[in-house]
């Protein structure tokens, strides 16, 4: 089943009644709204005079509805998860602590090599030179020692869109700011399908930042970042008037979690996808497994 996803821009009061989320705008002449909790895979919380009771908040994390609140730049920076995500939970983190280096640097190298290979792709479809991306997604070693993924993201960021003085930049010129906004969606994403695979999304297998509590899920999204790319791209060749981070755009790019992708040679909605990409990611842990199964852009 596709989850929705909600998102709050004015003040509103959410509460919950009959496994329902409740919606009153105190500011606003509307009618209450209504809505199943087992229908919700995000809520993004926008505007600072938001108000939900913790009664709600507990149905949502039981649901395993990711509840994501958002900084004054309107940019997500906080993802709610619940202690307990999966009934094995303890045991599958054991393994995941217990990972050897050997394996990190193999499951870094696969996570490497498709997101390059995604990028490859992505470059060919809008008619643009690809050769060296192709090239270099085979040539990723173990733990990619010669740091292709980096060259690589520089060679692409160089040549995917068209404008003057790009360059990929958390706080440089527009696109930038809708790439951040979408992959901050799909860093949540990520975090909520490695909870619910019983794992932990601060342990990552090549990001280890201190400060990072998210360096698992950095890792698992690399290669889904490319449908993020497309998403903006698309905005940038359908209108002028993406300088903004618009409520228009940040509806667009909430329709991320529900994009179809190709996985395993099938289609999927990403969210979907994504679970198959975290539970593959244990089985390697476990040791039943050697790959992870990750999206093949078209």
């Amino acid at each position: 089943m596709i989850k929705r996803t909600l998102f709050f821009g004015n003040p509103a009061y959410l509460s919950t009644k009959n496994e329902q989320l409740v919606v009153n705008f105190p500011e606003e002449e509307k009618p209450q709204t209504t809505i199943p909790i087992e229908d919700l895979g995000y809520v993004v919380l926008e505007n600072p005079q938001i108000t939900i009771t913790n009664g709600l908040l507990m149905k949502l994390v039981q649901n395993k509805t990711a509840v994501i609140t958002c900084d004054k730049q309107h940019l997500p920076c906080s993802f709610l998860q619940p202690l307990v995500g999966h009934s094995e939970q303890t045991e599958r983190i054991r393994h995941q602590l217990n990972a050897s280096q050997p394996l990190k640097k193999n499951l870094w190298q696969q996570t490497v090599s498709i997101k390059i290979a995604n990028q490859a792709a992505h470059l060919s479809k809008r008619g643009k030179n690809a050769l060296k991306l192709k090239r270099w997604a085979g040539e990723v070693k173990s733990g990619d020692a010669q740091n292709h993924e980096a060259i690589a993201a520089a060679y692409y960021f160089q040549n995917v869109f068209d404008i003057e003085g790009f360059s990929r930049n958390q706080k440089g010129i527009a696109p930038n700011h809708l790439l951040n906004y979408g992959y901050a969606i799909l860093r949540a994403v990520t975090a909520r399908a490695l909870v619910s695979s019983g794992m932990l999304p601060s342990v990552g297998i090549y990001h280890h930042n201190k400060y990072n509590a998210f360096c698992l899920a950095d890792d698992i999204m690399e290669p889904y970042r490319i449908y993020v790319d497309a998403m903006v791209y698309e905005i940038t060749k359908s209108t002028d008037d993406f300088e903004e981070l618009s409520s228009d755009l940040k509806t667009i790019l909430l329709n991320i979690p529900s994009m179809d992708v190709i996985i395993d040679n099938k289609q999927s909605p990403l969210m979907v996808a994504m679970s198959r990409t975290t539970n593959s990611l244990h089985e390697c842990f476990l040791g039943s497994g050697r790959k992870v199964l990750y999206p093949e852009y078209e």
